[in-house]
């Protein structure tokens, strides 16, 4: 690169340092701190599993990977490494604190040694009853390396007898199909658990009961492997084949980080690399006791006071009135709903209301994820049962999502439903819903366009916005995206949307070149942005420009991030903040100054490489000036959070941004909590405080 700019590796690395700091804040209620702890851990093994395995495999071709990347991955790996080292010791200092004031609040973690005669008692029936029957220990004696599962934690075992050589082996904990955490019997008042891994710890000796050891030792370990989806070229097999045997090979993948107990002995570390052919020691990470903290997400619930958020609930759309038809009142004005302040069931709602409406004759929809008990499948499957025809394009490359993704292709096949998995060599990530109804001679379009997945479980933790409208110059085209998948080699002409891969690129870039020129030209101009990630090298440099033309830009960026604001002469007026709170920051929306006509987008996709060039994503203008200036709204507040917006610098510092000292706190998710839940005439006054 030829102007500043930063590895969006190393850039979503602290991202994840402002997850930690969540869990280092002591004004996060205690409960809380521990699930962003387990957030932290979710977050690193998926970035494990696929940026650092890409960077793995970018090593093989290390002088072209230079030029496509900009930077040395071997350099890159070795910051990362660092990175991760540092991380992962504040991690477990925080968790040891944590463990601290759990109990000083009467909530004690037991370990297996730590337990009273009674609880052994009730911790070994409870191991042969429950935990027993899904354990499969695997003896490392064989000469051939066992399948050790990607994702999952093992307990290494050292199995002694009487001073002789020891015997060692693997068993994995099976956490996937028995809780994590048992609550023990305890004294009045007080709560105990033990985590799943000391259970098994304690019943080693039963484990193995058939051999003569006489002493054990265990220590955790996790293997994360390669999770990047290989599809091979057979010609004669069809895309979910593909999908499927991509799958099974993902099983296999090259390891990319080893994580063990640092108290294990050396040599046993050593036999376990050798066995399991992790010859790269830069992949092996030291960690404590316990891993997979994802896990923690679930911790038991604790009757504890002030210990987690006080209770959510989503609020209805003002302008959807209850005991009306949802498809005549989005008839009558364009709605813009916001999650999780606002009830995601109104989407839900509209599909049922469509799948029983006579007049309704066609439902289209693209899914991406899908939540585990989905009522939009449900909703879908009604329709299709009521004879309207129900198309549904459902994107097979979603990763992590693959195998549910199947599943539901198959349900809805079963239920009548037309499913098509998108196009060649395009991910689908676009957020389009179209409804089709008969209304008098007139054929009438309905749709819904979002920056999220149409998911009922990650809309009450993510904030996303979503366009409900009846507006022609939208729907028509939203019409035309659906063509599109059916008929995949025809590329409509788009007036309104801006559809990637087809103009996206282009058209933002005009927009930028726009408010360059009204600077130049001494005019008012703008750019605010508000992102998940920004590291397409093109538009980090366009921004460049425009800041030193005098365009003032604002941006908010929660995650990877690869331009550096406030350099003198280059980013003069560009500022930029993350936030990182209670929600995840989710909604992607541009504004742009237009020469004092300004213009409005929600989108799906970021400003990344792939969402320009690589994938289906739909922007769609907001021409509604009430609609308009809810995002406005909605900028301008987040612009003003001064307790949980971090400043992005230079030196990625994870700094929150200063207040002055008669500066009123400024908290945005929990202002719009307050915002949303009371009436729109008496705006609240408190803005959520913090420190």
């Amino acid at each position: 690169m030829t102007f500043p700019y930063v590895s969006k590796e190393i850039s979503w690395l602290h991202f994840n340092a402002r997850v930690l700091q969540e869990a280092a804040d002591p004004q996060v209620p205690l409960m809380e701190r521990l699930k962003f702890l387990g957030i932290f851990s979710s977050n690193l093994d998926e970035f494990f599993r696929v940026r650092v395995a890409t960077l793995h495999r970018l090593v093989k071709i290390r002088k072209k990977a230079i030029d496509l990347i900009g930077q040395d991955p071997v350099d890159l790996l070795d910051q990362i490494q660092q990175l991760v080292l540092h991380q992962s010791r504040q991690f477990e200092t925080l968790f040891d604190e944590l463990c601290g004031q759990l109990a000083a609040s009467g909530v004690l973690l037991r370990r297996e040694n730590e337990l009273s005669p009674a609880q052994q008692a009730f911790v070994l029936d409870y191991f042969h009853q429950q935990v027993r029957p899904f354990l499969v220990p695997l003896m490392l004696n064989r000469k051939t390396a066992p399948l050790v599962k990607d994702h999952q934690i093992y307990l290494a075992v050292v199995l002694g007898r009487g001073g002789g050589e020891p015997d060692y082996a693997l068993i994995q904990i099976p956490a996937d199909r028995v809780s994590r955490f048992l609550l023990l019997p305890a004294a009045p008042g007080q709560t105990e658990i033990i985590l799943l891994d000391d259970i098994i710890r304690l019943a080693l000796a039963d484990i193995f009961c058939y051999f003569d050891y006489d002493c054990f030792a265990a220590y955790t370990v996790k293997l994360t492997r390669d999770s990047e989806l290989d599809m091979d070229d057979e010609r004669f097999k069809t895309f979910p084949q593909k999908i499927q045997d991509g799958l099974a090979r993902r099983k296999t993948g090259k390891p990319v980080r080893f994580v063990y107990d640092r108290s294990m002995p050396e040599a046993f570390l050593q036999r376990l690399r050798k066995v399991l052919h992790i010859t790269n020691v830069e992949t092996c990470i030291p960690g404590g006791r316990y891993h997979n903290f994802k896990d923690f997400m679930a911790f038991p619930q604790l009757p504890l006071q002030q210990a987690q958020y006080p209770p959510f609930s989503p609020q209805p759309h003002p302008q959807l009135l209850p005991g009306r038809s949802i498809i005549d009142q989005i008839r009558e004005r364009d709605l813009l709903c916001f999650f999780p302040y606002q009830r995601f069931a109104h989407f839900i709602d509209l599909l049922r209301e469509a799948a029983i409406d006579p007049r309704v004759t066609t439902i289209r929809l693209t899914a991406y994820r899908l939540a585990r008990n989905s009522q939009i499948v449900n909703a879908l499957v009604n329709a299709a049962q009521n004879g309207k025809k129900v198309f549904v394009v459902m994107e097979l490359q979603a990763r992590f999502d693959e195998e549910a993704n199947l599943y539901w292709s198959d349900r809805l096949r079963e239920d009548g439903v037309e499913v098509v998995h998108g196009l060649p060599d395009l991910k689908v990530h676009a957020k389009l819903c179209l409804i089709t109804r008969h209304e008098g001679r007139k054929k009438v379009r309905y749709a819904a366009i979002g920056t999220g997945n149409f998911n009922e479980g990650t809309a009450r933790l993510y904030t996303d916005h979503l366009l409900l409208t009846a507006d022609p110059r939208l729907t028509g085209e939203v019409h035309r995206v659906f063509e599109l998948f059916a008929n995949k080699y025809r590329i409509p002409l788009f007036r309104h949307l801006v559809v990637s891969p087809f103009q996206a690129r282009n058209k933002f870039r005009r927009l930028i070149q726009n408010e360059i020129r009204q600077a130049q030209a001494g005019k008012p101009s703008f750019i605010d942005i508000k992102l998940n990630n920004l590291s397409d090298p093109e538009m980090v440099r366009l921004l460049y420009r425009a800041s030193a033309a005098g365009v003032r830009i604002r941006l908010i960026v929660r995650s990877m991030f690869s331009l550096v604001p406030q350099l003198a002469g280059l980013s003069d007026n560009i500022e930029a903040i993350s936030i990182v709170d209670r929600f995840l920051e989710h909604s992607r929306f541009f504004i742009f100054a237009n020469g004092g006509k300004p213009v409005y987008f929600i989108a799906s996709g970021d400003w990344l490489p792939r969402n320009f060039d690589r994938r289906v994503e739909v922007a769609t203008p907001i021409y509604a000036p009430q609609l308009q200036q809810q995002l406005r709204d909605c900028f301008d507040l987040q612009w003003q959070d001064n307790c949980k917006a971090r400043l992005w610098d230079e030196g990625l510092t994870n700094r929150f941004r200063p207040r002055g000292a008669n500066e009123a706190p400024v908290r945005s998710q929990m202002a719009f909590i307050a915002r949303y839940a009371a009436p729109a005439a008496e705006p609240p006054q408190d803005q959520g405080g913090c420190a």
